[in-house]
C-alpha cells in the first residue's frame, strides 16, 4: 500500500498499560499505512492528545484512570468528529458494549484479535464504517432491555433495598439499615419483585449479583 502522507491513517492508543501499549503499537507499525503520533494511559491524556493532534484512530481501552469510556467517547465525537473510535479491550460486558455503541464509537474488539483484522478493522474505522456486528447489536439490545430499563425503572430507595438484599440481609436489618419500617421493606421488595420480573427474593438477589457490577454502587 502507498505510503503517500495523504493516504497515511494516523493513531494515537490509549491503554494504561506499558506492556500492552508495546504489543499493540509493534502489531500497528506493520502496516505501512498506519502512523502512531501519540499515546495515552488514562483518559485526561487521551482528550489532550485528541485535540492537540486530531487523529483518524483511536484506539481505546475502556479500564483506564480518570476515564469513564462512554463520557470520554460522547466529548470525543462532539468536539472532534473526524476522529473515530475502536474499542480495543479484554472487558467482555454487555454493558460496556451497549454504552460505546450509544456513545458512538465505530466498533469494538477484543484484545484477542487476529493481527490481520486488528488492521482491518482500523482502515475500515478511518473510512468511516461501523463495525459492529449483528451479534453486538443484539447483545447491547438485550441488555438494555432485560438489564438497564429494569435498573432504571426502580425508585433510589429500592435501589438501597435490592442492594442490600443481594448482600444477604433479611428485612429487619435492611429495615434498620435504611430507617424503615419492617412493613414498608416488604412494599418495596414486592414492587422491585414486580418491576424486575422475578417471583421472590431469591431470584431477586441473583439478578442483583449477575448485574451489579454494570451499576452505581
Amino acid at each position: 500500500m502507498s505510503e503517500n502522507p495523504s493516504q497515511l491513517i494516523t493513531i494515537v492508543l490509549a491503554d494504561d498499560h506499558p506492556v500492552a501499549r508495546s504489543g499493540i503499537r509493534k502489531t500497528l507499525e506493520s502496516a505501512p499505512d498506519f502512523r502512531i503520533i501519540g499515546e495515552a494511559e488514562d483518559g485526561e491524556q487521551v482528550q489532550a492528545l485528541v485535540a492537540e493532534l486530531r487523529p483518524n484512530i483511536l484506539v481505546l481501552d475502556l479500564v483506564m484512570p480518570n476515564t469513564k469510556p462512554a463520557e470520554l467517547e460522547r466529548r470525543l465525537r462532539e468536539k472532534y468528529p473526524e476522529t473515530n473510535t475502536l474499542v480495543l479491550t479484554a472487558h467482555d460486558r454487555a454493558a460496556y458494549l451497549s454504552d460505546m455503541i450509544e456513545a458512538g464509537a465505530s466498533g469494538y474488539l477484543d484484545k484477542n484479535v487476529k493481527k490481520e483484522n486488528l488492521i482491518a478493522a482500523i482502515r475500515r474505522a478511518a473510512h468511516g464504517e461501523i463495525l459492529f456486528d449483528e451479534a453486538q447489536v443484539n447483545r447491547a439490545h438485550e441488555w438494555r432491555v432485560n438489564v438497564k430499563q429494569k435498573w432504571d425503572s426502580l425508585s433510589e430507595r429500592e435501589h438501597d433495598v435490592l442492594r442490600l438484599l443481594g448482600e444477604g440481609a433479611e428485612n429487619k436489618a435492611i429495615a434498620e439499615k435504611l430507617h424503615l419500617t419492617p412493613k414498608t421493606v416488604e412494599k418495596h421488595l414486592a414492587s422491585i419483585y414486580s418491576k424486575l420480573g422475578v417471583k421472590n427474593r431469591v431470584e431477586a438477589a441473583l439478578w442483583w449479583e449477575r448485574n451489579s457490577r454494570d451499576f452505581p454502587t
